[in-house]
């Protein structure tokens, strides 16, 4: 298998799945920022709609169906950018709902993958080295839809909540069931029983589930003095009852608690990244202006298993 820079290794394939406004392109975006373009690929598999906007009113299904979606094509695709091979990849404009013309991708170093459906097959979910599952609550989630949608898309509100409760059913056939293959399942919200002041950022919960290597996190907490403030971990049930490692990073905390743990998660993780990042401060941006210590934390756990695994195919 070739990859298409010629290196001779395949790429490392990431998949970030969610629902819709689950924070999937913020999450990409800081990544992929970070590494650079030259590194890395982005590619949302929501531009697979089978039908433009117009066409799918009068469908019995949304976007969240696979009916709605070429899953054959997406299927063929994620093989052939696992393989280093390009694509000719199809174009969803959001903004008109539109389907159009469609643009060549080449798999650089890393690939990431995000999107409704990335997850929902075994053929795809066996192209990734890494997979993600975003878990908002769903209220969080509906919120942050309405912002969005009402802001770049032209809907109105009511519009968009007529549009969530149609989904609903496909939602929960289709979405919430990619959770289960994911290594690493990611919370953001506020801490329950907490009242915090208005624009404290969202803390963070990451399943770290056994099925991938995890850092050892453990000497980040102990080495650091204060680094326990900012973050712990413990022993969690998963949804299926099995235990699983569940990383709690708090929002709350003083940016400088949170640096204590950035830092210290660099020193003893990030040094794979040698000189290669563009742009170390992009992580943690939140779409507008603001910034989430949170999404810095859980940015920077994700490139280490991308560095990680770049490391381990080159051995």
């Amino acid at each position: 298998m070739l990859r298409a820079r010629g290196s001779g290794r395949r790429p490392v394939m990431l998949a970030i799945a969610g629902d819709s406004a689950a924070g999937k392109t913020t999450l990409t975006r800081g990544l992929v920022q970070c590494l650079g373009a030259d590194r890395m690929t982005a590619v949302c598999v929501d531009d697979y709609h089978r039908y433009d906007r117009e066409e799918r009113a009068g469908k019995p299904f949304t976007a969240l169906h696979p009916d709605c979606n070429h899953i054959d094509i997406m299927e063929q695709h994620l093989q052939l950018l696992s393989m280093g091979e390009p694509i000719l990849k199809p174009v969803y404009d959001h903004s008109t709902g539109r389907l159009v013309r469609p643009e060549p991708v080449e798999p650089r170093d890393f690939v990431i993958v995000e999107g409704l459906l990335p997850l929902h097959t075994r053929l795809a979910r066996a192209c990734f080295d890494i997979t993600v599952y975003l878990d908002p609550p769903e209220p969080l989630r509906h919120s942050w839809k309405i912002a969005r949608d009402c802001e770049k898309r032209g809907y109105s509100p009511d519009q968009v909540r007529a549009e969530l409760d149609r989904r609903e059913p496909e939602s929960a056939a289709y979405i919430r069931p990619q959770r289960k293959h994911a290594d690493i399942v990611v919370r953001f919200a506020p801490v329950a029983g907490r009242v915090d002041p208005p624009g404290t950022p969202l803390s963070a919960e990451l399943l770290l589930r056994p099925t991938i290597d995890h850092p050892e996190l453990t000497g980040v907490l102990d080495a650091e003095p204060g680094a326990g403030t900012a973050m712990h971990l413990r022993l969690h049930r998963d949804t299926d009852g099995r235990p699983v490692d569940a990383l709690h990073v708090h929002g709350y905390v003083s940016p400088e608690e949170s640096q204590v743990v950035k830092k210290a998660i660099w020193a003893r993780l990030g040094a794979r990244a040698g000189d290669g990042l563009v742009d170390p401060d992009a992580l943690g941006r939140l779409g507008g202006a603001g910034t989430s210590d949170p999404l810095a934390i859980t940015q920077l756990l994700l490139l280490y298993h991308l560095l990680d695994a770049d490391h381990r195919q080159a051995a």
